[in-house]
């Protein structure tokens, strides 16, 4: 009877690795597709790789938490609520292109003077982030980016800043 259940319990064991694993190599096709776009400057298929919807909330979040931290009186934390979504809007525009994105992709290794790596590689630098999403992160480092599926597309929906060392100056 022990028996049964330990191969019950391999088998299904086995059986979610295998769901994170597809998951996983999944989301490289279109985290290369990004970083194919990200390396050329293609702003459309940058574009189609990226939630600028959920991005900008990272960033308005990003804005609220720091108010709290600095432990705003009440008429600020009201100016900062209200102008947070503006705030973000305006940082989004200017920040979510493949330009900045650079950056993060350099972090990674993969500068213009290098080939891309292939789906598999990429796939071993993700990890699962639980909700279906991945994260991409450096061997045994903090998650740096976050994927999410979008129907039959992965796309970047969000960031750590503190992992992207894009901290704000106190």
């Amino acid at each position: 009877m022990r028996i049964k259940a330990l191969l019950a319990l391999t088998v299904a064991t086995l059986s979610l690795s295998a769901c994170a694993t597809a998951d996983r190599y999944d989301a490289a096709g279109d985290v290369h597709a990004l970083l194919t776009a990200i390396r050329d400057r293609d702003r459309a298929a940058f574009d189609a790789r990226v939630d600028r919807r959920a991005l900008k909330y990272e960033i308005e979040t990003r804005l609220l938490e720091e108010a709290r931290h600095r432990k705003a009186d009440n008429a600020l934390m009201a100016a900062v609520a209200v102008l947070a979504g503006p705030a973000a809007d305006i940082a989004g525009e200017a920040l979510i292109r493949p330009e900045t994105f650079r950056a993060a992709a350099s972090y990674y290794g993969y500068t213009p003077d290098r080939p891309l790596p292939g789906r598999v590689v990429i796939a071993s630098a993700l990890r699962p982030a639980g909700d279906g999403r991945v994260c991409a992160a450096k061997m045994n480092g903090p998650c740096m980016l976050t994927f999410t599926r979008d129907g039959s597309v992965w796309r970047l929906s969000g960031f750590d800043p503190e992992a992207a060392n894009l901290h704000f100056k106190r």
